[in-house]
């Protein structure tokens, strides 16, 4: 039972990755069969994996099609982007940060200004948000968000591709670090939630273009 629950989470990372690289396309069916000659193992823990990321409502089941990367929508993007912003506001205002972790937002800032491409951007600042929070005490909080995250990478890959877009970004992390750095947590609260809204808006208007 231990191998076979290790072998589930093993897939569901594989394919968490996958996403994250871009290598699984909105609206694509996930072939369980080429997933199993590609992982060496049986399609049942594929499709326990599958199940899992179904719950965390990353992929959907379509009938007659199997599993598939969900269409992007609006309300599902309100939600998504209301919810994270919530979580997040919850995971510094319950957080100690020192030096350490200052020193690597700010690192982790420069890997975001500095990326190449739209998806190495995307994930930098994914990035940025799971080492804002990491310092939360709650280990199903964090695990919500980082299905959340992933499940938001297909939204910003769709849309966000614009440098303009992320140089609005780019100065709300530095202020968030800096509030952070002042020890004022109220306004890193505010900033976080305004920095996941600034991005919700541009979605929500590109989405019904």
């Amino acid at each position: 039972m231990i191998q076979k629950i290790n072998l589930r989470d093993q897939v569901r990372d594989y394919l968490l990755f996958q996403m994250k690289q871009g290598k699984l396309q909105i609206g694509k069916t996930i072939n369980l069969a080429a997933l199993s000659r590609e992982l060496g193992v049986s399609v049942t823990p594929i499709r326990e994996a599958l199940t899992q990321l179904q719950q965390s409502h990353i992929i959907k089941a379509v009938p007659n099609r199997g599993f598939i990367i969900a269409e992007l929508d609006v309300k599902e993007a309100e939600d998504l982007y209301g919810l994270v912003a919530s979580l997040e506001v919850m995971a510094i205002e319950n957080s100690e940060f020192n030096r350490n972790h200052i020193d690597a937002l700010r690192k982790q800032q420069d890997v975001f200004e500095n990326a190449q491409d739209a998806i190495s951007r995307i994930q930098a600042d994914l990035e940025f948000h799971h080492l804002l929070t990491k310092g939360y005490e709650n280990e199903l909080a964090l695990k919500i968000l980082q299905d959340l995250r992933t499940r938001i990478f297909f939204y910003e890959r769709a849309f966000t591709s614009d440098d303009s877009f992320y140089n609005k970004s780019d100065n709300q992390h530095e202020a968030i670090i800096s509030a952070i750095a002042d020890d004022n947590v109220p306004t890193a609260s505010l900033l976080l939630k305004m920095n996941w809204m600034l991005i919700l808006n541009y979605i929500q208007k590109k989405l019904t273009e």
